[in-house]
């Protein structure tokens, strides 16, 4: 029998594998990462991400603040969005005071009627006023405040200190605490100033 041929294309059975041939082209000395690398990479994502926290931390408080800011605002538009008409209808209630003030103490049946039906009427409207925080103003016989009050005219009364309210001649209001129309008010002029009592001291020498 003939032997066959070597084939000089054929692999060798010394030759290295294509896998161990490229172990063998890796150099030896790769680079491996350093602990001291790795540390250092870590403190760095630690602080990122403490950043990122603080962050968050900041555009949630901005984010409550803006609510509450909004609330308020919300708030505050619903209680003065009535103010206007609100301050309108004080008319009315001046005018139902000034016909009661002005209605006789003394008649008949029919205008003792009337009267105590305007009397309901300003009740009414006052009870009104309350549901929606409106208020009269305290004057007479307060302390001037332009704050609260407008002064129209002076009273000359030594018995009441100078800037005492001694005459209202429309009442004020609030809104929810705040201002919706001053009281106007007379004010005394007061008394002349006391003299203060005393020795004098002779001091020329």
């Amino acid at each position: 029998m003939t032997k066959p041929e070597h084939d000089p294309m054929a692999p060798s059975g010394d030759s290295p594998a294509p896998a161990d041939q490229a172990s063998a082209e890796q150099p030896a000395n790769d680079a491996t990462p350093m602990a001291g690398e790795g540390s250092d990479q870590a403190a760095k994502f630690e602080a990122e991400i403490a950043a990122l926290k603080d962050k968050a931390l900041r555009a949630h408080a901005e984010l409550e603040n803006y609510r509450r800011r909004a609330e308020r605002e919300r708030e505050d538009t619903q209680k003065y969005a009535i103010a206007k008409f609100a301050r309108e209808l004080l008319s009315v209630a001046d005018n139902l005071r000034r016909a009661i003030d002005a209605a006789p103490k003394e008649g008949d049946e029919a205008l003792k009627s009337l009267l105590s039906g305007v009397e309901v009427t300003e009740r009414e409207l006052l009870t009104v006023f309350e549901r929606h925080q409106i208020k009269p103003i305290e004057a007479l016989g307060q302390r001037f405040d332009a704050n609260l009050h407008e002064a129209v005219f002076e009273v000359p009364d030594p018995s009441k200190p100078a800037g005492t309210v001694v005459q209202v001649m429309a009442p004020g209001y609030t809104i929810a605490g705040r201002l919706l129309r001053a009281a106007m008010v007379g004010i005394a002029k007061g008394g002349p100033k006391e003299q203060t009592a005393g020795v004098n001291l002779d001091t020329s020498a």
